[in-house]
């Protein structure tokens, strides 16, 4: 296996990773160009039935945070439709249902198979029924603390009501259609018992069967979403009855057979976020969609830039449009931020499977942080790859255009990437702020002016250096945060978290480059630094070496002036940091089409899309190729 593919992937590349790309590489997952909203979104289910085939056990891929990352990784560039699909069913649906299961027959963790056998899951492990998750409302997204849709105890009954009380409680945009076969959803609501209020919990309730709703349940679907063709809809009940074995208790809370509620957990928030756990597991996929989009789009565009051939500088001389500096200086920096973002992504995936009750809140802000920055930073290369190809990259079948309207759900799905950074924010504002290193005495014949502890006599080449000053930008901007927040008074903490806010957000922002930088060196630690495999090469040291360097280069440079001010950088840095950027993409450039290689994308994925392979041009010239639409033209009137 290529060092960098390692680097990427991991040891466990075998196990983790090759399943899903050959699945990627297979017939079920071709792209079939032409293909109506409807069949796409067919197709999306028949491919869930395709995983579901292909699986040893259901429940197990429910249980592997890696293994569902995994999948997203690499199916969701395909058909981001599916992946939707998947990760509702796999993750949100049937790991609630699993992991309530676990709770109430004492299960440890990962024993999902154990208790999975039961009747009330085999169907849902089968896909005899699809499973889907019902929570966010037209009037509460990521406050879904406080949904109004209510599951009432019926005493004589000994079940639950489940009631929609106004339009604004309509549940939004769960995939709840008679598209894909009968579905149960996990409804969350609030658990009312002779009139108290217990806060929200997950209720499994059946919604559909062969022949559509069932009574009591009405589903309308909403207009089509931006990208793939999911079947988004407003669910609601009217006063819809199940058992009272449908509550997803546990330690949170359940009804005894005395029917009387009890709950170790004295906190409603804290119960309700107990009950919608998953939604953890399912950034951490969300966060793996991205970083396989955004691999794949900017794969597409290096490959692109290379044979495409425009006019060079000398009549009648045609060079490839990626020798440009112009246009090849993007992408070479994109191609740094894929590798922090691939790399970020595994250190959270080890920080949430390894984590202790001790550190858990921890974990679940990483997770959550990683998620905001990975998707943003995901978009952002999608948009310069999908620039870099100019028109070319707007047809459908080039499959750029997907990627980009499927990361815009990506941003979204799992916590709105703004709301979970705010709530990171304010979280790090009453933790201890990163301390930089103190700088330390400055040599002889170092710059004046810059303190006892100045930075003078330390060079742009230095990655401890440069690890200090990540620190430190996370340290200015908290101190700006905590400084504005207390220049207002005690009494009205909305005005105090307006005033903080700006600041604290490019905090958390500075905290996740922070992070991926740090992921570099522990990748970079295990490279063993070798020779160039040939004269004028460079080894995978090398160039990962390169790459995290101009990584933190470029988030340098945007905080340069804060920097300065915070006495952190010198007049002669700042005069440097171009030109150090500017060798870094040089060198690099050369790489391009080596380091998206470690990307180890099969080569069936790329013949989907024509943009990727020199002969595009031929294409145009086959009147009935697959990229060929034919508009039919109303006759005129007679």
């Amino acid at each position: 296996m290529d060092p960098l593919t390692r680097v990427l992937f991991g040891e466990d590349f075998d196990r983790e990773h090759a399943p899903w790309r050959r699945l990627a590489a297979a017939a079920p997952f071709r792209r079939r160009p032409g293909a109506s909203s409807g069949e796409r979104l067919a197709m999306a289910y028949e491919r869930l039935r395709t995983v579901n085939d292909t699986l040893d056990s259901p429940a197990e891929l429910v249980a592997d945070a890696r293994g569902l990352a995994a999948l997203h990784e690499w199916l969701g560039p395909v058909d981001p439709a599916f992946t939707t699909v998947a990760g509702i069913h796999y993750n949100l649906f049937l790991g609630s249902l699993l992991d309530h299961a676990e709770r109430e027959k004492g299960a440890a963790r990962g024993t999902a198979r154990d208790v999975a056998g039961s009747a009330d899951v085999a169907d849902f492990l089968a896909l005899r029924r699809v499973g889907t998750f019902l929570c966010t409302e037209v009037a509460h997204g990521n406050d879904a603390v406080a949904v109004e849709t209510t599951a009432a105890y019926d005493r004589e009954r000994d079940g639950f009501v489940l009631r929609t009380p106004h339009a604004g409680a309509q549940k939004f945009m769960p995939n709840t259609s008679p598209v894909g076969g009968p579905k149960s959803g996990v409804v969350a609501a609030r658990l009312l018992v002779d009139g108290t209020d217990h806060g929200v919990f997950l209720f499994l309730t059946p919604l559909t069967d062969a022949a559509g709703t069932l009574p009591g349940v009405r589903v309308r679907r909403l207009p089509a979403r931006l990208g793939s063709p999911v079947d988004h809809c407003l669910t609601s009940f009217d006063r819809v009855f199940v058992g009272r074995d449908a509550l997803l208790g546990g330690a949170q809370g359940r009804i005894g057979d005395d029917g009387v509620f009890r709950s170790e957990q004295s906190n409603r928030r804290r119960r309700f976020l107990t009950s919608i756990g998953r939604v953890t597991a399912g950034k951490l996929s969300m966060s793996a969609c991205a970083v396989g989009s955004a691999r794949v789009t900017l794969a597409l565009a290096v490959r692109y830039g290379g044979h495409r051939r425009i006019s060079g500088s000398r009549g009648g001389q045609r060079v490839p449009v990626f020798a440009h500096r112009s246009h090849h200086g993007p992408l070479v920096g994109a191609l740094a931020t894929v590798f922090a973002m691939t790399l970020l992504h595994r250190t959270v995936l080890d920080a949430w499977e390894s984590r202790t009750e001790a550190d858990t809140d921890e974990a679940e802000r990483l997770v959550a942080v990683a998620k905001g920055w990975i998707s943003w930073r995901a978009r952002e290369v999608i948009v310069e790859s999908r620039e870099r190809c100019g028109a070319q990259a707007l047809l459908e079948n080039n499959g750029m255009t997907e990627l980009l309207a499927g990361i815009e759900g990506v941003i979204t799905a799992e916590g709105d990437n703004l709301a979970i950074y705010a709530k990171a924010a304010a979280e790090m504002l009453f933790s201890a702020a990163p301390e930089p290193e103190p700088e330390p005495e400055p040599g002889v014949g170092s710059e004046p002016g810059v303190g006892s502890y100045g930075p003078s006599h330390r060079e742009l080449t230095d990655p401890l250096f440069l690890d200090g000053l990540l620190v430190a930008v996370e340290a200015v901007w908290l101190e700006r945060a905590r400084r504005r927040m207390s220049q207002l008074p005690h009494g009205d903490s909305l005005a105090r978290w307006n005033a903080a806010s700006g600041a604290a957000l490019r905090a958390v922002e500075a905290y996740a480059y922070r992070r991926a930088s740090e992921a570099y060196a522990v990748a970079m630690a295990g490279l063993e630094p070798g020779p160039s495999p040939s004269p004028g090469s460079s080894s995978a040291s090398d160039l990962l070496g390169s790459l995290r360097r101009l990584f933190a280069l470029q988030w340098i440079d945007r905080n340069s002036g804060d920097l300065l001010a915070a006495g952190r950088l010198t007049p002669r840095h700042l005069d440097e940091l171009p030109e150090a950027v500017e060798q870094l993409i040089s060198r690099l450039a050369g790489h391009a089409p080596a380091l998206v290689e470690s990307f180890a994308l099969p080569t069936e994925m790329f013949a989907d899309w024509p943009i990727s392979g020199a002969g595009y041009v031929d294409a145009y010239d086959d009147a009935e190729g697959a990229w060929h639409t034919v508009l039919a033209v109303p006759a005129a009137p007679a």
